[in-house]
């Protein structure tokens, strides 16, 4: 199914479907959606950083908030939600102003919804990854990536599957009491 996170009547629509196909009520969810629009801030269009908190934060929330809907009112009392943030919400980033307030931006999000949504056995967990070997980061310029290196004690790029883990380990029975977490997946890149 394509759903546009940053249309709450995609997600809506999207929900519907799932209602439709399923005879169960979603118990887990990852918003992993997300988008760069790179530029210094002297040079960054406002389409530019609308565009990112769209799609990284709005949808995020355009999801979540259809999610919990769906799980309180079915009366879901162990789910999980998980929401992708950025190790560059935490530091921020030369040319990405955009991106690192959205990822902030999702981590804040995250806690809050944790505290809110508790009583109703849904925990909201945010992982943050630093720099993975995805099609976003394969347009890193190598320059770039040969002064970033170094700084990762584990000297080197991580994987997709190594953040899928902690995504598993986050939507699991093992994480029964873990709720407004936010785990870094970096290698020690800020530490």
């Amino acid at each position: 199914m394509q759903v546009d996170v940053g249309s709450s009547e995609s997600v809506a629509a999207l929900f519907e479907t799932v209602r439709r196909q399923y005879t169960v009520p979603p118990s887990i969810v990852v918003n992993s959606a997300g988008i760069i629009r790179d530029a210094f801030l002297l040079d960054m269009t406002e389409a530019m950083f609308d565009d990112v908190i769209k799609i990284n934060l709005k949808g995020t929330f355009l999801v979540t908030q259809a999610a919990a809907r769906e799980m309180v009112a079915n009366k879901v009392s162990e789910g999980s939600i998980v929401n992708i943030s950025s190790i560059v919400g935490k530091t921020g980033n030369m040319g990405q102003a955009n991106y690192a307030a959205s990822k902030a931006g999702v981590v804040g999000f995250t806690k809050s919804i944790a505290r809110e949504l508790a009583r109703h056995g849904i925990r909201c967990n945010a992982v943050m990854p630093g720099f993975i070997e995805t099609p976003m980061t394969s347009s890193v310029p190598e320059k770039v990536m040969t002064k970033i290196l170094p700084k990762i004690p584990m000297h080197r790029m991580g994987k997709p599957e190594e953040v899928a883990e902690v995504v598993k380990f986050l939507c699991s029975p093992s994480s029964a009491y873990v709720t407004g977490s936010v785990l870094e997946v970096t290698g020690g890149l800020d530490m």
